[in-house]
């Protein structure tokens, strides 16, 4: 090991600058090697893709289905009013619901189509449950995490790459210089993109009219079903307890806009219950 740490530490202190810092504010300039049209495009053939899948079951249950857009139609115009409004008005929304009760996973495309699984609903118990997992999604895909994601690793690909032309890394060195880029800097990223779009999402359902105090009670419920999640620092996402504690800490905040906005009826989602 001692034989390879100068080469590890240079690579990794020459990686941390070019992909990224570990302070993300919502205004600051990322690294985005895929313009908007390309990652449109991408995103059309990803989704078309994953609604041909056969595997993938859409509900037709309007009970499962209007919730969902009925949400879904307020977050995303309270996206367009917000400071994102210029990138919601560019997006191609789309919006579906998945039939997969034995799911609890929802996902977003940056260029705005996003998915809930049914699986999800029980840990949301009402619209603005759901409304906090939607606003979250939205926030993925009106600060482009995806297409982040996918430079950073497209540029640390090529680092690595270069590093072992260079550099002439042998294997072992290699190896180990990729789990260092993983884990000091494209997992921490990840995690960063979490926050983000936890806060964001936050704020967006507080603006439509939803009680942003239903985010901390989904998170809650989902750390009580959680089945051995590994470590935060393994993980593309914060842990339970990191999710929740922000989630308080920005709530004053939240609470604030949530009482000048315009309510909407907070409804039961469908009692679904898994095998």
């Amino acid at each position: 090991m001692r034989f390879h740490l100068p080469r590890l530490l240079l690579l990794c202190a020459l990686f941390v600058p070019v992909v990224g810092q570990a302070d993300h504010d919502v205004h600051q300039t990322r690294l985005l090697l895929i313009s908007e049209e390309e990652e449109l495009r991408i995103s059309r053939q990803a989704w078309t893709n994953t609604l041909n899948d056969p595997n993938v079951t859409l509900s037709i249950n309007p009970a499962e289905t209007d919730p969902v857009l009925r949400v879904a139609e307020r977050i995303i115009a309270a996206a367009k009013r917000s400071d994102y409004a210029k990138r919601a008005q560019s997006l191609e929304w789309e919006i579906v619901t998945i039939k997969d009760d034995d799911t609890q996973n929802a996902w977003a495309l940056d260029g705005g189509k996003i998915a809930i699984h049914t699986g999800m609903f029980p840990m949301l118990f009402t619209e603005s449950g759901l409304a906090a997992v939607i606003g979250h999604e939205v926030g993925h895909a009106l600060m482009r995490h995806g297409t982040e994601r996918a430079s950073q690793h497209r540029t640390a690909n090529v680092g690595l790459n270069l590093a072992g032309l260079f550099l002439g890394l042998d294997p072992v060195t290699g190896q180990l210089a990729n789990l260092a880029i993983t884990g000091g800097v494209l997992l921490p990223f990840s995690r960063s993109h979490e926050s983000e779009a936890d806060h964001l999402g936050l704020l967006l359902a507080a603006e439509a009219g939803y009680d942003p105090e239903a985010a901390v009670f989904v998170w809650e419920r989902m750390a009580e079903s959680s089945d051995g999640a590994p470590p935060e620092f393994l993980s593309t996402h914060p842990a339970h307890d990191t999710r929740i504690a922000n989630l308080t800490r920005w709530m004053p905040e939240a609470v604030e806009m949530y009482e000048r906005s315009r309510k909407a009826p907070d409804a039961l989602l469908p009692d679904i219950t898994t095998p």
